[in-house]
């Protein structure tokens, strides 16, 4: 466990050189990728070297829903979805993500999961409804006149732990 949390942390103050980085337009990271549109020094890319960057797609367009949501049209017009959660044989489009734009905007999906029973020594597939929406549980979402999203911004906290937007 704690090798692993040392990691994470190790990961977070790799990409921190990224994310503070007023010359890079980052879209999205997570804990060993970014999604940005500007050119990144040849240094800080390598296909075999750990700890370099990976040159995977170059994208035509992208949205990012939140944490670990998001789909990718690449350059060869291949559609690539992630969706945390959900099965990968459920199949999402690009007009799926871009209608989740829209505020209040959701779509259901049925999928089998799996679920342990320990006590039972029982592990079950049962279908499940999995809904799929822009939630603001880590960033202020931001719409235009026509209440389609547009952007994010940082939760600001206060001493007092409130939350101010």
């Amino acid at each position: 466990m704690a090798t692993a949390a040392a990691i994470t942390a190790y990961s977070r103050i790799h990409m921190s050189q990224f994310k503070n980085n007023p010359n890079i337009n980052l879209y999205y990271s997570d804990t060993d990728s970014i999604y940005t549109d500007s050119d990144l020094d040849k240094s800080l890319i390598d296909n075999k070297i750990l700890g370099k960057l990976k040159l995977e797609y170059v994208c035509n367009k992208a949205i990012f829903l939140s944490p670990k949501v998001y789909c990718l049209l690449t350059d060869s017009n291949e559609f690539i979805f992630k969706v945390k959660g959900l099965s990968h044989d459920v199949k999402l489009s690009f007009s799926d993500f871009k209608n989740l734009l829209i505020k209040d905007s959701f779509i259901e999906k049925a999928h089998e999961k799996l679920f342990r029973k320990l006590s039972e020594a029982k592990i079950t597939l049962l279908e499940q409804l999995y809904t799929l929406k822009v939630t603001d549980s880590k960033r202020e979402l931001i719409y235009n006149k026509n209440n389609k999203l547009i952007a994010t911004k940082a939760y600001k906290i206060n001493k007092s732990k409130d939350i101010r937007k």
